[in-house]
């Protein structure tokens, strides 16, 4: 099987190399391209694939922006680092989909789903794939139940997302604190990512609302906001690099 991993971290794809030639020696890694420009110039000058490894964020855009400028007529299992990319959306549109860091037992899972489709299956796949790349449309408000009223809440008004306990509470700049019924995994799929992070189990943050950021002992980054946080935040190493090209994005 020939396999193209799309990937713009040296120790990512070492890893997801690693882990495919152990489960499968017999694959071949036909190339590893670290952007969108690479990838679209691979595809078009070369035999396809059998199998596309794509990671979502790459060195000069977002994966989705391939899908934009050429038809993909392989099936893809997406890697990503973090799950704010609507992963409802993997899950339909692609074989399946890996969290970083990528550990052998879900690579063998997305191998062995990926041996069992049937042509028709990997077809409906492909044909899936153009959906990922249109523009999609994120909340700028939100209603907010309270008491016996709907508070029509702007998201330019949010500070962050805070989840305790199976509680979900919307924080403003100002200082209010809403009361939330959605958890945050269903909040981050109406937020726009760029403005949007989850930090991670507890937090979702706004870009705006970020002061500072320490170096913490371990290489996880401690997140400073404008407002005051119930707890502190703190980003994990894996996550660190991600945050850091987050939080300098040009909008």
């Amino acid at each position: 099987m020939r396999v193209l991993i799309v990937e713009d971290e040296t120790s990512a794809y070492e890893n997801l190399k690693e882990i495919l030639l152990e489960l499968a020696p017999d694959i071949e890694i036909v190339e590893n391209t670290e952007s969108v420009a690479a990838t679209i110039c691979w595809l078009s000058s070369n035999p396809l694939p059998d199998l596309i490894f794509m990671d979502i964020h790459l060195s000069d855009d977002s994966a989705f922006a391939i899908f934009k400028q050429i038809e993909v007529e392989t099936p893809i299992i997406f890697t990503t680092a973090y799950d704010q990319y609507a992963i409802e959306a993997f899950k339909v549109n692609s074989i399946d989909y890996l969290l970083k860091p990528i550990k052998t037992v879900d690579v063998q899972r997305a191998l062995e789903k990926f041996k069992k489709l049937n042509q028709t299956d990997m077809l409906q796949y492909i044909s899936r794939l153009a959906q990922l790349a249109a523009p999609r449309k994120y909340k700028d408000r939100l209603l907010i139940p309270y008491k016996d009223k709907l508070i029509p809440m702007s998201l330019t008004e949010v500070s962050f997302f805070y989840t305790t306990e199976k509680n979900t509470f919307i924080y403003l700049k100002d200082g209010r604190i809403y009361p939330y019924s959605k958890t945050l995994e269903q909040i981050m799929l109406l937020l726009n990512p760029d403005e949007f992070y989850r930090a991670n189990k507890q937090f979702i943050i706004k870009r705006d609302s970020v002061s500072d950021i320490t170096i913490w002992y371990d290489n996880r980054l401690a997140v400073s906001l404008t407002t005051d946080t119930p707890e502190r935040i703190y980003i994990s190493k894996n996550k660190a690099a991600e945050f850091k090209s987050w939080m300098i994005k040009e909008e």
